[in-house]
C-alpha cells in the first residue's frame, strides 16, 4: 500500500467529489420534478395522460441508464440537440432517477387515507386545498425513507457519466491510474469518498425520518 501515493491525489480526489454532488443534487431535482408529472400524470383520468406516464416509467425503467446516457450525449447531434458532458449528464441522471422515484411519490399518494381526502372535501376544501394541505404533507413523510434510497442509487450511478469524460470521482480515479498504475490505492482514495458521502446521506434521512415520523 503506497500511503504517501494516497495522501498526494486525496486533494484533488475532494474536487471530483464535489462535483459528483453536484451532479446528483442536480439530477435529483431535475428527477423529483420529472417524478412528480409522471405520478400526476399516471394517476390522471386521461387515458392519454395515463399512457404517457406509463411509457415514460416503463422506458427509462426498461433500459439501462448508460444506454441513454450514450443515446443523449452521442446520438443528441443527430437530431439537433448538443449538450457538454456534464449538462448530459444530470438531464440522462435525472429522467433515469425521475421513472423510480415516480412509482415511489405514487405509491406515498395512494397510501394517504382516502377517508382524511373525503373528510377535507365535506369541510369544504377544493381539490387543490386538499392535496397541498391534506395529502402532500402526509405523503412527504412517507417518501423520506424511499427518496434516501434513491438518491443514493443515484449517487452511485453518477459514476456511469465518468464514460462522457466528466470530471468526478470515477473518472478522476482512471485518469490517476493511467499515470500511476496503482488501482488498488487510487480506487481505494475513491471508494472511500463514496462512503462518506454515502454515510452523509444515509444519516440525515436517519434524521428527518425520525423528526417527522407519523406517529
Amino acid at each position: 500500500m503506497d500511503f504517501s501515493l494516497m495522501q498526494r491525489v486525496f486533494p484533488f480526489f475532494v474536487e471530483a467529489a464535489l462535483v459528483t454532488i453536484e451532479i446528483t443534487m442536480l439530477a435529483l431535482i431535475l428527477g423529483l420534478v420529472v417524478a412528480a408529472l409522471a405520478a400526476a400524470a399516471k394517476m390522471s383520468k386521461s387515458a392519454i395522460l395515463q399512457a404517457i406516464g406509463t411509457l415514460y416509467v416503463s422506458l427509462f425503467r426498461g433500459t439501462p441508464c448508460l444506454i441513454q446516457l450514450f443515446i443523449l450525449y452521442f446520438g443528441g447531434p443527430q437530431v439537433g440537440i448538443n449538450l457538454d458532458p456534464f449538462a448530459a449528464g444530470v438531464i440522462g441522471l435525472g429522467l433515469n432517477i425521475g421513472a423510480y422515484m415516480a412509482e415511489s411519490i405514487r405509491g406515498a399518494l395512494i397510501a394517504v387515507d382516502r377517508g382524511q381526502t373525503e373528510a377535507a372535501r365535506t369541510i369544504g376544501f377544493s381539490r387543490f386545498q386538499t392535496l397541498r394541505k391534506v395529502v402532500m404533507p402526509q405523503a412527504a413523510r412517507l417518501m423520506i425513507r424511499p427518496l434516501g434510497v434513491n438518491t443514493v442509487a443515484l449517487l452511485k450511478g453518477s459514476a456511469l457519466v465518468s464514460t462522457i469524460s466528466v470530471v468526478e470521482l470515477t473518472y478522476t480515479a482512471q485518469r490517476f491510474i493511467g499515470s500511476t498504475y496503482k488501482p488498488f490505492e487510487i480506487f481505494g482514495v475513491a471508494a472511500l469518498l463514496y462512503m462518506i458521502i454515502v454515510y452523509a446521506i444515509a444519516s440525515a434521512v436517519d434524521f428527518l425520518d425520525k423528526r417527522f415520523a407519523i406517529v
